[in-house]
């Protein structure tokens, strides 16, 4: 019966090393917010199950009481901002604000901090050569002489309405998440610098050499209660003789 929390606990473990190496494959990526991660009682999912109609059994509410991933949440810290004299490069001065651009594979409009913007056939694109978009969700033209920065939308959402998408974007969950455009973005955005990864790689390995000795250690008990098992079937099968 033991086994059963230490393979749960194994669980937790692998799902923070996932999320905690990742953080650390992007500790360079411009404009990435690092993951962490949540864990709630199994009582709790428990009592969302017996509301939707499963009867749990005794042994369901004795047994399974242990800790369970309960969510990943993005930290929505700033990450440092670092000067290129670039005039695409552009960071962002408030860390719920975001730049919106198309994802051309869906047509739909996401939303990244990554301001590693450049000149693709006379549109502003993104680092990943998505059109950056203007408050009216239009492609922004660069012309000689032009002020284009002054179309550059951004706009205000809770971290709690998006999620995670690819290319170090991010995407609203849900039509009913709170997208609050910024008509005038003057003071929104300084030109000629980026906004690094707010991953710190100290703690980040700190926490992954502990998710891993963590999972180390219910591996050991878990084998270790199959030998004592195995000692015991046998003395039993001795003493039956």
């Amino acid at each position: 019966m033991a086994k059963y929390p230490l393979a749960a606990s194994m669980i937790n473990q692998i799902n923070r090393i996932d999320v905690i190496s990742n953080n650390l494959a992007n500790v360079n990526t411009v404009g990435f917010k690092q993951e962490g991660t949540a864990e709630g009682s199994f009582n709790y999912y428990m009592q969302r199950a017996q509301k939707e109609g499963f009867d749990p059994t005794k042994l369901n509410e004795v047994v399974n009481t242990i800790p369970k991933m309960d969510t990943k949440y993005i930290n929505a810290e700033l990450g440092p901002i670092v000067p290129t004299g670039n005039a695409l490069d552009f960071s962002l001065t408030q860390s719920d604000t975001f730049f919106k651009v198309r994802d051309e594979n869906t047509g739909n409009v996401v939303y990244t901090r990554d301001g590693s913007f450049k000149n693709l056939n006379g549109i502003l694109v993104d680092s990943n050569g998505q059109p950056v978009l203007s408050n009216d969700d239009e492609p922004i033209a660069i012309e000689a002489g032009e002020d284009f920065e002054a179309q550059i939308a951004v706009v205000r959402i809770n971290y709690d309405d998006l999620q995670k998408y690819k290319d170090n974007n991010f995407m609203a969950k849900n039509d009913q998440a709170n997208i609050l455009p910024i008509e005038n973005n003057d003071g929104q955005f300084m030109q000629g610098s980026l906004e690094k990864s707010n991953v710190n790689s100290v703690s980040s390995m700190v926490a992954l050499i502990d998710a891993h000795r963590r999972l180390e250690q219910a591996q050991k008990a878990i084998q270790s209660e199959s030998e004592m098992n195995e000692v015991l079937v046998q003395k039993i099968g001795d003493t039956s003789r």
